[in-house]
């Protein structure tokens, strides 16, 4: 994963309230299991006028010329809600967006941004606004938004934002960076089944690894 340390890049609105996944990548879209080919169906729904000819529509906001290569996106409240479906930031990832800038996120959502690379920032509506089709730069050390002679600051955890910043995968299974890893046989041993890429399972293991983590394996 590529670190995130600063970013500098136009800031595309899309300033829509409850954009959930199956906006942001419809599951007729999903044709791999894997974190590629999964640009092309990115908000097809609102991307094209019509998906199975991929005729694009001039209004949506990244078919316009000035947002092509946008990397941060504007949204408004509970962004990210719906299902879970990690090929949600997928598609963004891939298409090139590295930061989401939104009143709220789905907390699932949230959580699929940092472990694939993408930072998610919360601002108020009215700051959001403020930025949209400007320059803008996120600077992750400091925790600062900057535009000419604004800069708003963000809050974010201290361990997503040691992973974004040095670009550590998370584990595959529960989100644990490489060093926590080895608590996860005995979390298996007590689930009972491996489930790869299953983000929704966190909540099932985290008293599993919870106490398995206070304590070294005896295996």
């Amino acid at each position: 994963m590529t670190p995130i340390v600063t970013l500098s890049s136009i800031a595309a609105p899309l300033l829509r309230d409850n954009v959930d996944t199956d906006a942001i990548i419809p599951s007729r879209e999903m044709r791999s299991t894997g974190r590629t080919g999964l640009a092309d169906g990115l908000f097809a729904p609102w991307r094209y006028l019509d998906a199975d000819t991929r005729t694009p529509d001039p209004a949506f906001v990244l078919n316009r010329p000035e947002f092509g290569e946008a990397q941060i996106l504007l949204g408004g409240a509970n962004f990210g809600c719906g299902s879970s479906r990690e090929h949600a930031v997928w598609a963004l990832a891939e298409w090139g967006i590295r930061c989401v800038i939104a009143q709220s996120f789905a907390p699932i959502f949230r959580n699929n941004c940092i472990r694939n690379g993408v930072l998610p920032v919360e601002l108020g509506r009215a700051e959001i606004a403020s930025l949209v089709g400007q320059t803008i730069e996120v600077d992750l050390t400091t925790q600062t938004i900057r535009h000419r002679d604004k800069a708003f600051a963000f809050a974010i955890d201290a361990e997503a934002k040691a992973m974004l910043l040095s670009g550590s995968w998370y584990n595959d299974v529960v989100g644990l960076p490489p060093h926590r890893q080895v608590a996860l046989p005995c979390c298996f041993h007590v689930v009972g089944r491996f489930s790869p890429r299953v983000p929704s399972a966190w909540p099932a293991y985290r008293g599993c690894l919870h106490r398995s983590l206070q304590k070294p394996l005896n295996r």
